[in-house]
């Protein structure tokens, strides 16, 4: 009996640091994007075409090349309003991230139930995106996200197996 129960208790602080790795990954995207929205931000105050036509002197691009030449179209069609709604909408999604990565941390079941819905929202998109072209990076992420959906699946079930138990 004390052999089952050291097992299990091995098995939930190996499931534990695995949803902690999760809790980590959420709060990591969260970051990426508070980053991209305090840029967004940043843009409004300079003006986007100004930006990007620093960004493209300062990097030495060439404007007639493909790259450079569709971030200084989209600056040049893009207002202030619009960029300050995406900044909005990044903080919002920071929030939501930073609240996942919070409950999976403290170890909280609807964190994991929300972990899995939200990963599996994005599959259409990412099979959508690798019908219009397949990569590496776009393989890369769909596999990352299924198996961080497939993982908590994986916890929620052993932990309706074993309610007493956390992972």
């Amino acid at each position: 009996m004390a052999t089952r129960s050291a097992a299990v208790a091995n098995k939930s602080r190996r499931a534990a640091r695995g949803v902690r790795l999760v809790a980590l990954m959420e709060a990591a995207k969260g970051a990426v994007v508070l980053i991209a929205g305090v840029g967004l931000l940043e843009v409004t105050h300079v003006g986007a075409a100004q930006f990007v036509d620093d960004l493209v002197g300062h990097m030495h691009l060439n404007l007639a090349n493909g790259t450079p030449r569709v971030f200084a179209d989209l600056a040049n069609n893009t207002s202030d309003r619009q960029l300050q709604l995406l900044a909005a909408a990044a903080f919002a999604y920071v929030v939501v991230r930073a609240a996942e990565a919070w409950g999976l941390w403290n170890r909280r079941r609807w964190a994991a139930w929300f972990s899995v819905a939200s990963g599996l929202v994005y599959v259409p998109f990412e099979l959508v995106a690798l019908a219009q072209g397949a990569s590496a990076l776009k393989l890369t992420l769909l596999a990352a996200n299924l198996a961080v959906v497939v993982y908590m699946a994986g916890v929620l079930r052993a932990q309706q197996a074993h309610p007493g138990e956390t992972g």
